[in-house]
């Protein structure tokens, strides 16, 4: 695959690599026609984007760059020091929602922010505005925390998204000034505290066909896990720094931070013919989804360090799943699936963008979960637009943080979200996600076009009907979810599918469709034995969607109060319904003790929600897993 200057043929694709089992798919190739994501792709190219540039100018990190390019930087200065990294990453989503939409106000609004940015950066192609400024502390002093290579990192993800979805100068050229700079100064030693511009460099080095950039990023990758950084109180699997990433058997760390050296790590694996550090990302995915990954594709269980904890340690009610975390798993997955064809990478994805990336906006696209917890035991407060919110946790999402690296990162990734929707072959084309669209691609005997209709994921019917098709055969495959036993498939005859990939390779016709049926049926899900945490405790999921229940929907009872039974689960008029009943212990003096007589009072059915809904009607107190009642326990409604 070649590489060429300037805007993608494809129409602009996040991740580019140069050999892998598989190619991804470009904004153009792929087109959202209506349903879940085409309306979150709207809101936010509506609302979410303006949403976060207001934001930024109220708050002054917009006015750092004005004031480094006026010089009158000083003591003062508004936002954390990776303030500038949410800059580029609202750049970049505008760069790939321009690219999809064509949006003319957004070409506009893109060179704006890129001349303000450029006119801060140094002669040398230092660009910064917390650091190596007057008044100001020195540049690369403070490599644990200052997050001066990780905010270049974003710039160059964003000029990679501007090259090649417009291929416009600007942008590019001061990435690339910031990058050469990187190389000179970090030639030979020195990582940054927050893996980022591993990734940054390997991207950009693939859309300019620059391998300095790419051997840069190996090396960053290669000095980390040797006690570089100094040691904190968390220690230096915070940063990464305590086992080399060829060593490393699991993800671990702050859980950003490891998840976006991982995407670096395969990257580069990818683009160096590197197998045995592409095999180590594969061993710590592996370990980490078995034994570190809740129910939703959250990642991360402890809120001190925003990170992993150990193995089986997942606490719901005390679950970090930082948004940004479920975005790095995105960005892992999506490269591991490209790398090896492997489907579990997007089996992990459809978990991660229904239950996470879903969730994290309000449905008007201006307000945020930065935390995505498994269980609120308080409603809490309802969330002031009008203000900073100071904290991650709370039962309403928030306008804007003090610490606002979750709303820029879900934009980017929604503005590109068709971009997962597929990937091809040589002669082949894969679905690995379903929402109805129109998907055409080029394979080895010609062109290939498909529409896709589905009401997924609140129905399980999707049918693919041929647009357009070489003359000779090729190869159409669909993924079938882990979860989706029973799907059936009907291409010319109705035939049972197992989870996995279904293959249909024949010469295909104009005009004709297939029809998969995936069973949306709501299913209990147990916890391994395993998961203290949840010990005792059932979840409830229907298709690619895990369920809570809401204290809104329960007047009168205490949600903590409620207990289900294993064996009543019903659907009916679009509700999902659990049998369940309310325990009335009394209180105690003292939490522990034998048994205490407990009244139950009559049976009910709870209604359950999906996840990603969850506080959309105001602040609530909520569960994902619910306490199963005595009376049903043993009585073989769990399997083993």
């Amino acid at each position: 695959m070649t590489t060429v200057l300037g805007t993608d043929p494809a129409g602009g694709r996040p991740v580019v690599p140069s050999r892998g089992d598989r190619r991804p798919l470009g904004l153009k190739e792929v087109t959202l026609t209506g349903g879940f994501w085409a309306r979150r792709q709207e809101t936010n190219a509506a609302e979410t984007l303006a949403h976060c540039e207001r934001w930024m100018e109220k708050l002054g990190w917009l006015a750092n760059f004005d004031r480094v390019a006026d010089g009158t930087t000083g003591p003062e200065r508004p936002g954390w020091p990776f303030s500038d990294s949410e800059v580029y990453k609202l750049i970049e989503a505008m760069c790939w929602e321009h690219g999809r939409s064509g949006a003319p106000g957004l070409d506009e609004s893109i060179r704006r922010l890129t001349a303000r940015v450029g006119r801060a950066q140094d002669a040398d192609g230092y660009l910064n505005t917390c650091f190596g400024h007057p008044g100001r502390p020195p540049r690369y002093r403070d490599l644990e925390d200052g997050h001066e290579l990780y905010n270049t990192g974003h710039l160059l993800q964003a000029a990679v998204a501007r090259l090649r979805t417009a291929g416009d100068g600007d942008l590019v050229d001061i990435a690339r000034r910031a990058a050469d700079h990187v190389c000179d100064v970090f030639a030979t030693a020195g990582i940054c505290g927050h893996p980022e511009i591993e990734a940054g460099l390997a991207e950009f080095g693939r859309a300019l066909g620059e391998s300095r950039y790419v051997e840069q990023a190996r090396r960053f990758l290669d000095r980390r896990g040797h006690g570089t950084l100094r040691d904190i109180p968390l220690g230096r699997a915070y940063f990464q720094d305590d086992v080399p990433i060829r060593e490393a058997t699991t993800f671990r760390g702050h859980a950003v931070r490891a998840l976006y050296l991982a995407a670096a790590a395969v990257d580069v694996a990818v683009e160096l013919d590197d197998a045995p550090l592409l095999h180590a990302i594969e061993r710590q995915w592996e370990h980490a989804v078995a034994r570190r990954t809740y129910l939703t594709g959250g990642m991360g269980s402890r809120h001190q360090d925003e990170g992993f904890g150990e193995d089986w340690e997942l606490p719901p009610d005390r679950a970090y799943c930082e948004t940004c975390a479920g975005v790095a798993s995105i960005m892992v997955s999506w490269r591991l699936h490209l790398a090896t064809g492997d489907v579990r990478y997007a089996d992990l994805m459809e978990r991660t963008f229904y239950n996470i990336i879903a969730t994290s906006p309000r449905s008007d696209g201006k307000a945020f979960f930065y935390a995505n917890p498994l269980h609120q035991r308080a409603p809490g407060k309802p969330g002031d637009d009008a203000t900073v919110s100071p904290r991650a946790e709370g039962g309403s999402r928030a306008a804007w943080f003090d610490v606002s690296c979750c709303p820029t990162n879900v934009a980017r990734t929604l503005a590109s979200w068709h971009t997962y929707l597929a990937s091809a072959g040589e002669r082949d084309l894969t679905l690995l996600q379903y929402a109805p669209s129109r998907v055409t691609t080029d394979l080895a005997g010609g062109r290939f076009a498909i529409e896709v209709a589905t009401a997924y994921p609140d129905d399980g019917e999707v049918t693919i009907r041929v647009l357009s098709a070489p003359r000779d055969p090729v190869a159409l495959r669909l993924r079938v979810p882990p979860w989706a036993s029973g799907a059936v498939l009907d291409d010319g005859g109705e035939r049972p599918v197992a989870p996995g990939l279904v293959t249909v390779d024949r010469v295909f016709t104009a005009g004709e469709a297939l029809r998969l049926r995936l069973p949306l049926r709501p299913r209990f899900t147990w916890p391994g034995r395993r998961v203290d945490a949840v010990r005792g405790c059932v979840a409830v999921e229907r298709g690619p969607l895990v369920l809570c229940a809401e204290s809104l929907d329960l007047p009168g009872i205490r949600l903590d109060d409620v207990e289900v039974h294993p064996a009543g689960l019903t659907e009916r008029d679009g509700r999902v319904l659990a049998r369940a009943r309310a325990v009335a212990g009394g209180e105690r003096s003292w939490p522990y003790g034998s048994p205490g007589t407990s009244e139950r009072g009559a049976a009910f059915e709870l209604e359950l929600v999906p996840y990603h809904r969850w506080a959309e009607r105001g602040p609530t107190a909520m569960r994902v897993w619910l306490p199963v009642g005595e009376t049903a326990r043993g009585e073989g409604d769990r399997p083993e």
